[in-house]
């Protein structure tokens, strides 16, 4: 049988969900297929010892990081062990991904990588809020901000936290099928799967939530009425505001203008519509607020720069698809 073993790399700091969400997709795939030996996962720290993670709890690596085999599959995942990394670390990692035919990065564990070399001249992604700090210390390396994960060749970079858990289930929809990556999306209540190309965070979660209780409630209308009349004279009388004190005090608070603000929200819901239902365009562009399929398909080429059909296509392939690369090794 083909050798799939995976090694997670362990240091202090390591936040320890990075680690256990994707241990918990590479196990739970044996389970699932019948073959629980169809990944071999064990973890590894510096000198073997027991290491504290980001949030004070404490894991015992299986072996000591500077003996270990290169794997089938390096899993580098971030934590606040990533800003002074341990000097060990770095240069195994490099060695290790030397002879390993995937390496995976999850949420920060991006900066790992790219200490070591790893990254330069390819496309990554990391953790939203800390893109940019990525982009300016390692220039050579293309970061790309939005997708929840990224694939580059033997490289596969991801976004923060939880997206590990999404490319992991990738990775197993490539190597057993997706039929298997279901069954353990479902075993973990979590969705099969999250496109690559997904924004990594929502219009709400991007956006400031605002101090005042009845902008606040304005916020929350907005996303669950993306139908409705949203314009600033609505939402001003929701929130019992001259339409003149609405606009500012909502621009000050949340970040964005109302309409700056609305225009994201509907924008989003129409992607996971897109994303979730076979409902067809036109219906979706009700259901979103836009009026008219015109109206949602030039707010997809401003925004996206691909229309609302073109978006489906990539994002809610009609039959299973392996993890793909484009010319230029970006994930699709």
């Amino acid at each position: 049988m083909r050798d799939r073993s995976v090694l997670v790399v362990l240091y202090d700091g390591v936040q320890s969900l990075d680690v256990t969400g994707p241990l918990e997709v590479f196990h739970g795939a044996g389970e699932v297929a019948g073959r629980p030996d169809a990944y071999r996962v064990s973890t590894a720290g510096p000198g073997g010892g027991p290491v504290r993670t980001s949030s004070g709890l404490r894991m015992l690596p299986d072996a000591d990081l500077g003996s270990v085999a290169p794997p089938h599959t390096l899993v580098v995942p971030g934590g606040a062990g990533t800003v002074e990394p341990d000097p060990a670390v770095v240069p195994r990692i490099r060695e290790l991904a030397a002879g390993a035919e995937r390496i995976v990065s999850v949420c920060t564990g991006a900066f790992l990588l790219a200490e070591a070399g790893l990254l330069a001249g390819r496309r990554a992604t990391t953790h939203w809020a800390y893109c940019d700090t990525l982009a300016r210390r390692f220039p050579d390396t293309e970061v790309v901000t939005d997708p929840i994960h990224v694939r580059d060749g033997a490289i596969a970079t991801s976004a923060g936290v939880t997206a590990g858990i999404d490319l992991a289930l990738a990775l197993v929809e490539e190597d057993l099928g997706r039929q298997v990556a279901l069954r353990v999306a479902r075993h973990l209540v979590v969705f099969l799967r999250r496109p690559g190309g997904q924004a990594q965070f929502s219009t709400q979660l991007a956006a400031q939530l605002a101090q005042r209780d009845p902008l606040r409630e304005v916020q929350s209308w907005i996303a669950e009425h993306p139908d409705a009349d949203l314009s600033v004279e609505a939402l001003a009388r929701r929130a019992s505001l001259s339409p003149r004190h609405f606009a500012r005090a909502f621009a000050a608070e949340v970040g964005a203008t109302p309409g700056r603000y609305v225009d994201g929200v509907r924008l989003e819901a129409a992607r996971r519509r897109l994303e979730d239902t076979g409902d067809g365009v036109a219906e979706v562009a009700r259901a979103c607020g836009y009026g008219t399929p015109e109206a949602m398909r030039r707010a997809f080429l401003r925004a996206l720069s691909v229309s609302p059909a073109e978006y489906r296509r990539r994002f809610r392939p009609s039959v299973p698809a392996r993890l793909s690369h484009t010319p230029d090794g970006g994930n699709r």
